[in-house]
């Protein structure tokens, strides 16, 4: 079976972007926005897709943020922000959240959480969190945050992202 990767070694030329994005691109994954509320009152969020749990005892998850990305100064500045995992109807939110030089918020049902981080209305899941530590690796920054609170619908359908394209879950 052909790869898309081939294994990096001293000995081997620098790995294509592009077939490492396409290989990343099979990994099937739920659809987040990661909200913050800036030192001034402003509100900032983003749609990520780099989410995952880290601890139970202490509570962690884990997302992280291109180091070019504009809201990275608040997202580091920020005491807390709330990871929204969307369901399944909420395809066009992520869609507006991934669109630049727009008002993201505007007309977006929300309430607010803790340390301020809105948590967005008819989400899956929620996640208020503490912003307990930052990483530096390669292009992007590792945020882990602690968990304060969280809230879950069971049985709503989650949204998922795969090979580029958005999904909802399908029983085996």
């Amino acid at each position: 079976m052909p790869s898309l990767c081939d294994v990096r070694s001293s000995d081997n030329p620098p790995m294509d972007s592009q077939q490492f994005r396409a290989a990343l691109g099979l990994f099937a994954t739920g659809v987040t926005i990661v909200t913050v509320r800036s030192e001034e009152g402003g509100l900032v969020g983003l749609t990520a897709n780099s989410f995952n749990s880290v601890s139970l005892d202490p509570p962690l998850v884990l997302w992280s943020l291109a180091r070019r990305a504009g809201s990275l100064p608040v997202f580091a500045r920020g005491t807390h922000y709330a990871i929204n995992i969307l369901a399944a109807d909420q395809k066009e939110l992520a869609q507006r959240f991934a669109t630049r030089d727009i008002d993201r918020f505007a007309g977006v049902p929300w309430r607010e959480g803790a340390g301020g981080a809105p948590v967005l209305d008819g989400v899956v899941a929620a996640f208020e969190c503490a912003n307990r530590s930052r990483y530096e690796e390669g292009d992007h920054v590792i945020f882990v945050g602690e968990v304060e609170r969280c809230t879950a619908r069971p049985g709503a359908q989650p949204l998922i992202f795969h090979g580029g394209r958005y999904f909802t879950e399908l029983p085996l």
